[in-house]
């Protein structure tokens, strides 16, 4: 897919960063520490009205070129957090980006960053200073971020409860490597107008690591990224539902749903229609760059919905 001739080199910025017109939350922290020989950071929002014990915590990872403010304001898991009580937990990608196994088609990647390791050590830290369940930790993340967290389902299931990628498949180069310690519940969201990273596989079309261009290491499609994850969890047959309209938006949703061994479930969201952003978040773009924005249901809602019903 080629981009028009009008689409500027800020465009393609902010095409690189869903949800980047929004300030950062007052009522966040950052925090930082130093892993693999550089300083890395997050922004971390305590929940205001925590119950006693041990708290679940969510890993939010925006996409490649966004930053952790960004992706905190989009998304609206702050609010989720207050209402129920986990912390929400913003990473910083370095120079906006994840190494999710694509090599040189994120700048993370092109670097050799090590952002497995960088995660495993920020979930110690949230476990020993946040009075987080190690149990209870569930990572969520939008395209290359979404990416990174199919990537950490495969490399840290022994310390993720359930992952929830949104516009972002398994990076073909993963696959064969891909090796979850235990069955993994799993819930995909993923437009079919998605032009930026194809609902079909093959390579994503706007990466960091190429200065906007097309990236040179395919994705999977999203039906084979599911079909590896229901053989990984032992999954029994996938039942279809279509989700009746919230909305006249142009988009339409069905689920696919699986269960697993261990109680597990893969699920997946196939948004008919939908483009490259967040579920009920802005239309950033114009449609022509990015698709459409559906708003048939809250994506922070349906993914802390189905986190909250699983645990280690």
């Amino acid at each position: 897919m080629g981009w028009p001739k009008y689409v500027s080199a800020a465009a393609i910025s902010l095409l690189l960063c869903t949800g980047c017109a929004f300030a950062r939350s007052e009522t966040d922290t950052r925090a930082g520490f130093r892993s693999g020989g550089i300083d890395r950071e997050y922004l971390i929002h305590r929940p205001t009205a925590a119950a006693a014990g041990l708290k679940p915590a969510v890993l939010i990872f925006h996409g490649g070129g966004g930053t952790a403010a960004n992706m905190a304001r989009a998304t609206t898991f702050d609010r989720l957090a207050d209402r129920d009580g986990f912390v929400a937990v913003y990473p910083e990608g370095y120079e906006r980006s994840w190494n999710d196994g694509r090599g040189a088609d994120t700048k993370a990647g092109a670097a050799g960053i090590d952002d497995v390791a960088f995660v495993a050590a920020l979930i110690d830290r949230l476990v020993a200073d946040e009075h987080v369940d190690p149990a209870r930790v569930y990572a969520t993340g939008l395209s290359n971020g979404a990416m990174f967290t199919e990537l950490l389902g495969c490399r840290l299931a022994d310390r993720l409860a359930a992952i929830a990628p949104v516009s972002g498949p398994l990076p073909a180069a993963d696959e064969s490597t891909c090796a979850p310690a235990h069955s993994l519940p799993v819930l995909e969201i993923h437009g079919t107008a998605d032009p930026i990273v194809p609902y079909d596989g093959g390579t994503v079309r706007v990466t960091s690591g190429n200065l906007g261009g097309s990236g040179h290491s395919p994705v999977l499609s999203v039906p084979a990224t599911q079909q590896l994850w229901r053989t990984k969890n032992a999954c029994g047959p996938a039942v279809s539902t279509a989700l009746p309209a919230t909305t006249d938006d142009g988009t339409s949703v069905t689920v696919e749903s699986a269960d697993c061994a261990d109680g597990a479930k893969v699920q997946l969201y196939t948004v008919t229609g939908g483009g490259h952003s967040w579920p009920d978040g802005p239309q950033y773009l114009p449609r022509a760059l990015v698709g459409p924005a559906t708003h048939q249901f809250d994506g922070a809602e349906l993914i802390w919905n189905f986190f909250r019903s699983v645990g280690r």
